[in-house]
């Protein structure tokens, strides 16, 4: 499965079957989370068999009540918005990976109890969500699109139409994953081709969390033979 598949087929999940991750699953996102950690600066953790984080599971009306997770990413990183942009870049990263290994996943920001003694936290560092991981009870649904391409995307270019990279990255983009689907962002095309995105300022928090996450998207969709993160 190619990332751009994983993304158009991966949806957030919150209920788990009782069912271990395997030994060549954890091997394979650790070996990408540690690439991650190394080239983000990051201390993203993989947390196995601990399922008190989630006993007591708060329920959205709205998105439903997390069961049965017992495996989960600890995304650790600098403190500040500049951490959380980047933890959310290579978090996603790891979330298509793990659609690609068969599992499912659900980015998680507040609805969680903190288990200090499962993960390290080193000073400058904080805990900026989990990543839910495991085999769901059901694949998840595709939650209705709030906001269209022009909604999200900005002509700062002479050109008279957005070129197709830059479409089908901004299209990648608006499938990401975001804090109850607030898709507070915005990419702006610029007239030398640079690609500036835009956190917008959200009530609800993680805003630049959910961008680092829709760069990634844009990227994939985008084509990294043509573009890559460098240029935000």
């Amino acid at each position: 499965m190619t990332e751009i598949e994983a993304i158009k087929v991966r949806h957030s999940v919150r209920k788990y079957l009782d069912k271990p991750i395997g030994a060549e699953n954890i091997e394979a996102i650790q070996e990408c989370m540690a690439l991650c950690n190394r080239e983000g600066g990051l201390h993203f953790q993989l947390v196995t068999d601990e399922p008190k984080a989630f006993r007591n599971g708060v329920d959205w009306p709205k998105y439903g009540k997390f069961e049965g997770v017992s495996n989960y990413i600890a995304v650790v990183a600098p403190k500040g918005s500049g951490g959380s942009e980047v933890a959310g870049y290579y978090g996603e990263k790891l979330v298509l990976l793990l659609q690609a290994l068969g599992l499912n996943s659900c980015w998680v920001g507040g609805t969680f109890k903190k288990v200090k003694e499962a993960y390290s936290v080193e000073q400058g560092e904080e805990l900026k969500a989990v990543i839910a991981v495991g085999y769901g009870k059901t694949q998840g649904v595709q939650h209705p699109q709030k906001k269209t391409v022009a909604d999200v995307a900005v002509n700062k270019s002479s050109a008279a139409s957005f070129p197709d990279w830059f479409l089908n990255g901004v299209e990648a983009a608006l499938l990401a994953p975001t804090a109850v689907n607030q898709q507070r962002f915005k990419f702006v095309l610029h007239e030398d081709g640079r690609v500036e995105a835009q956190a917008k300022f959200s009530i609800i928090g993680y805003a630049h969390l959910d961008l680092g996450i829709a760069k990634y998207h844009f990227e994939v969709g985008a084509g990294k033979e043509i573009f890559d993160r460098t240029s935000l």
